[in-house]
């Protein structure tokens, strides 16, 4: 069953958008948690932990990215939380 023409993005700079907020901002978002966790963990057993989590984290990011009616909102959300995680991370001396 084809998609209903009127609900599908018409401008290429929204679709580009879209697809980079949920590749490129979901990856980041997902690195920065995982890099936060693996500070208060033990490395060894969080990087085995989060190799999987951290894959159904980016796909649900990603699904995100594309139901969002407004995707210049999401990529500022996906920034601040990275920016929020990263800024947790130099404060705590790890970076």
């Amino acid at each position: 069953m084809p998609a209903n023409k009127k609900y599908l993005t018409q401008s290429p700079a929204l679709r580009f958008a879209k697809i980079s907020a949920g590749f490129v901002g979901g990856y980041m978002v997902t690195q920065a948690l995982h890099m936060l966790l693996i500070k208060w963990w033990s490395t060894a057993s969080a990087i085995i932990t989060l190799q999987f989590a951290g894959f159904a984290l980016w796909a649900i990011l990603m699904i995100l990215a594309f139901l969002s009616k407004n995707v210049w909102i999401t990529w500022g959300v996906y920034l601040l939380v990275t920016a929020g995680m990263l800024g947790i991370l130099y404060i705590i001396g790890a970076i």
